[in-house]
């Protein structure tokens, strides 16, 4: 039996949501191109095409979309967890732990209930901008905000955010990042919740794991760590290709660079910087977005070839920092759009569903004696 770091390459289970093709650089929902989605659907458009395999009528989007915004607000006793946390607490860790909380208002423990087990993960799609934006506002002090029903999902997240209805670029560029973001097959935070998912624990439960699994800065923690990374880079635009190449010099791991999947540019990464270069001519540019592009073009000169390219997370930092986003809302808000992938997971794990027991190479002693503890 052969050992797998990572379990790379390792086939762990049949799906029909989503696909990659790394090698070219194609993703596709249900089928359809990441690409073709982002240009002409909604969020909600997508996540009815990812729960329930095929894209809506009109009708039945309408009647989606009336769930949706019927699920945004969350229990008083939510909100006043949220209070409840420390003001320097990581909004991850706040919506974590509201999510799994979520089981309390809402106990749902026959997962074998397929109409429970859809009405649980519309809630969660519905109910996750209201818990980050609830929490910002707390830890800010500032008043919280009701959803509003006449907006739609991307909007009324930054109108509860911000405290201001977003103009329609604004309102459309958060639509799409949703949509980018709202998949991306197998990837560490989706399998979290399927395992967990796996021994038929709850939908919160199975889907706060998910949430924790996101939280790592090896995955959706990535984003906030190119803002970062930019900001240590003295010199402006000039002083990136010397930062570059010290950073080889000394091995660094460049965030936002190369997939575990993609060896030529995420095409998620193309859409994204498409819509920041049309954003910051709009509403203003800023120094990050040049000295990522030009950081961009040395690393296609000196790594394009090994096939490291810049992945989602590279261009998305600095769009959602010029829509009014902190640092660290960047990971949450990866989460409120991959909930509509997770939900679709949990719900196909279920279908045809055994518990994960993966097996061990063990590699410890195995003949060691027990010493008396008077002996030791």
């Amino acid at each position: 039996m052969s050992f797998t770091p990572g379990l790379a390459g390792v086939i762990a289970a049949e799906s029909s949501i989503s696909s990659i093709d790394g090698q070219n650089g194609i993703l596709r929902y249900r089928g359809i191109p990441i690409e073709e989605l982002a240009e002409h659907s909604s969020f909600e458009e997508v996540a009815y095409l990812l729960l329930f395999g095929a894209l809506p009528t009109a009708g039945q989007l309408s009647a989606f979309d009336t769930r949706l915004k019927e699920n945004r607000s969350i229990p008083n006793g939510i909100v006043e967890l949220l209070k409840s946390l420390p003001q320097e607490a990581h909004p991850m860790v706040a919506l974590q732990t509201a999510v799994s909380a979520l089981a309390a208002y809402f106990p749902h423990f026959d997962v074998e209930n397929d109409q429970e087990n859809e009405a649980a993960v519309v809630r969660m799609i519905a109910c996750f901008p209201t818990i980050v934006a609830s929490f910002d506002r707390v830890r800010k002090g500032l008043e919280l905000l009701a959803p509003r029903s006449d907006l739609d999902h991307a909007a009324n997240f930054l109108y509860m955010l911000n405290g201001e209805v977003p103009d329609e670029k604004q309102r459309r560029i958060i639509d799409v990042a949703l949509v980018l973001h709202a998949e991306h097959g197998f990837n560490a935070s989706t399998f979290t919740g399927r395992v967990v998912g796996s021994t038929t624990a709850n939908p919160y439960g199975s889907l706060s794991a998910a949430v924790g699994s996101l939280s790592g800065p090896l995955h959706g923690g990535a984003n906030e760590r190119v803002l970062h990374m930019l900001a240590e880079i003295d010199g402006g635009v000039s002083g990136v290709e010397p930062w570059f190449t010290q950073a080889q010099a000394e091995k660094r791991k460049i965030m936002g660079l190369g997939h575990r999947v993609y060896k030529v540019k995420d095409p998620r990464a193309t859409v994204l910087q498409g819509m920041a270069r049309d954003l910051f001519a709009s509403h203003g540019s800023t120094p990050l977005y040049d000295m990522a592009a030009r950081l961009e073009e040395i690393a296609k000169e000196r790594l394009g070839e090994k096939g490291i390219a810049p992945n989602v997370d590279f261009y998305s930092g600095l769009v959602y920092q010029k829509l009014g986003m902190e640092i660290d809302l960047f990971t949450p808000f990866f989460g409120i759009s991959r909930i509509a992938g997770w939900g679709s997971h949990w719900i196909e794990q279920l279908k045809n569903n055994r518990i994960y027991r993966p097996t061990q190479l063990y590699v410890g002693e195995t003949n060691a004696t027990y010493t008396p503890m008077a002996e030791r």
